[in-house]
């Protein structure tokens, strides 16, 4: 008889990739929030917004793979003060796109210096052609998600 199948949180990869991801936003959202009075979703929503402006809600959650509304909320929270603002989508006037403001894009640059240096440091113990290995490998771990998602345990 087999005996039962048995976690190995070492190396199981979905567990390693999530302590590494809560680690990283917990500190984040601490440092940011001391910092910039953002939280690490806003600052999510602000580079999102610095790379592809003008773009949806939905567009946001599709990219980033948040909830529609931790979107909602982080989006509602910089409106108000005032960092992004959203227009009636000139394609579909049901839907509205997001854009930086003039102080969000101040913010943003602030904010973007502290990322780059919590990224240098994370990833000080590697070599730059790790770091390219690293990439590769996330992206095509990336790619399976759908894949992944997909599966029903109820269907063979």
């Amino acid at each position: 008889m087999a005996s039962e199948p048995q976690l190995d949180l070492a190396r199981y990869v979905p567990a390693q990739l999530n302590f590494l991801s809560n680690k990283l936003s917990s500190g984040a959202s601490q440092c940011y929030r001391k910092h910039f009075e953002i939280g690490v979703v806003e600052w999510r929503m602000l580079s999102m917004l610095a790379v592809e402006s003008g773009i949806t809600a939905n567009r946001i959650c599709q990219v980033i793979g948040l909830d529609k509304s931790a979107v909602s909320r982080a989006l509602h929270a910089l409106e108000v003060a005032g960092r992004v603002r959203t227009e009636a989508d000139p394609a579909d006037g049901r839907r509205y796109t997001v854009s930086l403001t003039e102080s969000g894009t101040q913010l943003y640059k602030r904010v973007l210096k502290v990322a780059l240096e919590r990224e240098r440091r994370l990833l000080s113990g590697l070599s730059p052609s790790e770091v390219d290995t690293l990439i590769d490998l996330l992206g095509r771990l990336n790619a399976q998600v759908a894949n992944v998602n997909e599966y029903d345990p109820d269907k063979p």
